[in-house]
């Protein structure tokens, strides 16, 4: 809404244009354009639907930008990608999707659902997730193989499902999982909970848990990483803030968490 004050001073630069004066508001040779009062208001509430494996980072970003935005408000929703992708496809309403593959934002862009193209944000590569003590004695991918292991990976259709088959076939091995998930955060449960001898996550998710796992790193995941993208949705309730979020995640501020988090920067 628009102030008096505000609306007294729009009165008064119109009539000093009128009369003729220029380069009060607008650009003259080497300078740029003066703002109005409320041209860098960002403002309204927005939604935020974000692959699990980013709960964290996306946590701590989102109060940075509410603490630099007053008048904004921040919803996070987590997920699988796949089902928020889902989620969005059947109408849910959302402002903003950051997925943990390209592949799932395709579905979403594809529909026409994203406002302008999305951004890469972050990489994330996979490791293999074992208990502390590691009482299986896993050092390598191709343990995973062995008889009576039980092994828990993500679902075929999930990012990090995409991602565990790729790093399968390029090590050679068969994987034989006695179950698949939904999200990584439901294959790091698995795990910590004993009932799993390892899973494959991501290393911002080993990293995240702290001591409650140890993770052991994969040659051959090296050249399967994940790459994240970011937009804003075309139906967003509050398109400026939705955008501005977005802007955020790939600003310096974004960048830092990013990493400090373990995530790779594309």
């Amino acid at each position: 809404m628009v102030r008096p004050a505000a609306r007294r001073a729009g009165i008064l630069i119109a009539a000093v244009v009128a009369a003729g004066l220029t380069g009060c508001a607008g650009s003259t040779a080497g300078g740029s354009a003066t703002a109005g009062p409320n041209a860098d208001t960002i403002e309204g509430s927005i939604t935020v639907f974000a692959a699990a494996s980013l709960k964290a980072t996306f946590t701590e970003v989102a109060t940075s930008f509410e603490q630099a935005h007053p008048e904004t408000t921040v919803r996070l929703s987590f997920a699988g990608s796949s089902d928020l992708a889902t989620q969005i496809l059947e109408g849910a309403p959302a402002d903003v999707f950051a997925s943990a593959d390209e592949r799932t934002m395709a579905k979403v862009t594809d529909a026409d659902l994203v406002a302008g193209e999305p951004v890469p944000f972050a990489t994330n590569v996979l490791q293999i997730a074992v208990p502390p003590a590691n009482p299986r004695g896993i050092t390598t991918f191709s343990d995973l193989a062995a008889p009576g292991l039980k092994v828990v990976i993500c679902a075929p259709e999930v990012p990090c499902g995409a991602a565990a088959a790729r790093v399968a076939e390029a090590a050679g091995v068969a994987l034989t999982p006695v179950s698949e998930e939904s999200s990584v955060t439901d294959v790091l449960g698995k795990v910590t909970s004993g009932e799993a001898d390892a899973g494959l996550v991501y290393a911002t998710d080993v990293l995240a848990a702290g001591s409650a796992i140890h993770g052991i790193e994969i040659d051959a995941a090296r050249n399967a990483a994940n790459t994240y993208p970011i937009a804003a949705l075309t139906d967003a309730g509050a398109p400026v803030a939705a955008k501005a979020f977005v802007d955020f995640i790939l600003s310096e501020t974004g960048r830092r968490a990013l990493t400090a988090a373990g995530f790779g920067l594309p």
